[in-house]
This record gives structure tokens, sequence and C-alpha cells, in this order.
């Protein structure tokens, strides 16, 4: 690959690259978007292991306009120094209980709520469910409370964020309002066997390539399937069940550290 499909501080118009784990760089409307920062090198949480730093360093990333955070109680998806770029954005969303321990530009939204970035740009709460379906709290969740996003510019694509979500219902949720241009999914099929019965927390190979076709965006990132010993699937298992599923066309080759897409 070129020198230029390194993810750097230069912007794009649409951009969209994967640095390592959950950790997505997204350059629409203008803006330079960063989601789930995870910049910690390998280390030993305890019930999560990470086995790789990230392909790109949070400073070659330049001026951040806005943090997105699915959730922020596991390390995988918001570690230390993750944690600390959020901290110090001008503007982060994530979800209402989060957003009280990310200080006071964290923007807290439940599922369909919307807030709107100066620029015009609109992020827009999805559903989103961190584990199996027969193991929803009481509050409404698995796990811990989680979202995804939506991101709509009547300049710009739309941008699907599915977030840390194992629920093909939240997904058919999504498609029955809206079809996305582009849409980033986490994949991995997550697991810690202490938690509920070692089943998946996120999608697995096989689930989000059924989640891109009930989705049925043309151009699909697969992010959270490296750089942690919980996670089941890799790249190669995604590749093999978009290939199986028949929309082999809409996945994009994310290689951690490049462009996926820059237009």
């Amino acid at each position: 690959m070129a020198e230029a499909d390194v993810i750097g501080a230069e912007r794009s118009g649409v951009g969209v690259g994967v640095i390592g784990g959950p950790t997505v760089v997204i350059d629409l409307a203008g803006l330079r978007i960063l989601v789930d920062p995870t910049f910690d090198p390998p280390t030993d949480y305890g019930r999560l292991v990470k086995t790789a730093g990230p392909a790109v360093q949070a400073d070659a990333l330049g001026a951040l306009d806005l943090v997105l955070v699915s959730h922020d109680e596991h390390a995988d998806n918001l570690d230390e120094a993750g944690r600390a770029i959020a901290e110090a954005a001008p503007m982060v969303v994530t979800t209402p209980s989060a957003a009280t321990r990310l200080g006071e530009r964290a923007t807290g939204l439940r599922a369909w709520e919307s807030v709107e970035h100066p620029s015009g740009l609109t992020i827009t709460a999805t559903p989103a469910l961190h584990g199996p379906a027969d193991a929803i709290t009481p509050e409404g969740w698995v796990n811990c409370e989680v979202t995804g996003f939506l991101l709509a510019h009547p300049e710009a694509p739309t941008v699907y964020i599915g977030g840390d979500n194992a629920s093909l219902a939240a997904v058919a949720d999504v498609a029955s309002r809206v079809r996305p241009d582009i849409a980033v999914l986490n994949g991995g099929g997550a697991h810690v066997p202490a938690r509920f019965d070692d089943r998946p927390l996120t999608f697995t190979s096989a689930r989000v390539a059924a989640a891109a076709e009930v989705l049925r965006s043309p151009r699909v990132v697969v992010a959270h399937q490296d750089g942690w010993r919980h996670f089941a699937d890799d790249a190669a298992a995604t590749r093999a069940a978009f290939l199986a599923a028949g929309i082999e066309d809409r996945l994009v080759e994310s290689p951690l550290g490049r462009w996926a897409l820059r237009d």
C-alpha cells in the first residue's frame, strides 16, 4: 500500500480506518472522529488481556473533533490512555451512565436520542446489547449499558457504528429506519468464560455477516477482532463468513493502521 494509505493527521472527505481492537478513525463532514479509543500497550487487565498495541499512535491523528464511546466499563473499548483522550476531547457522545464519568463535555444518549455537532452532523444513539438476549437486566441491558451510533449530515454519507453489540434485533431496528451508506460493525465473538456461560458478548463472524446482510449497507468495515485474547474470530473468519453469506463484495478490507475507505 502507498504511504498515503497510512492513517495520519491529514483529513479526507470521507475516511474510515481501524487502528486496532474497536478503535476506528472516521473522517466525515469535515470532522475527525474517533470511536472507542484504546491506546494502551499490551496489558493484562485480569479478565481481559491486550496482546497488541495500536497500529497508529494517538498523537499521529492530529486534532480530534468528536469522540464516540460505546461504553466505558471495559478496557477493550476504553483503556486508560483512551479515557484520557476522551476526557480531553471537545465533544464526547456516549451512554447516559458513561457520560457521568467522562467529564463535562460528554453527552449521554439513550437509544434513538440525538445531539447535533456545531458542524451540522447529527449523532443518534442506536440500540445495542452486549451479550445474549436472555440475560437482559431490569435496566434493559446485558453486561453493561452500551450504545451504537448513527452519523448523519445532509452533505455526507450516513454511517452506522454498531458498538459492542450481539443483537441482530438491534440491527434490524436500525435497518427498519435507515439504510446506512457505510456500516462499522464490531465482530470478534468476544467471550469471557465467567460471563453468561462463555457465550458471545459481541457478534461472531457468522453473525456479523448476518448483520451486514440485514443492514444492506454497500460498504461494511469490521473492527473489534484483533489484539485481545478474548476475541474468538479474526479477520480471516469474518472474510469467510461474508463469502459464505454471498456478500463478500460488501466487506471492505481494513488492514490495521491503514484507511479502509478514503474518498
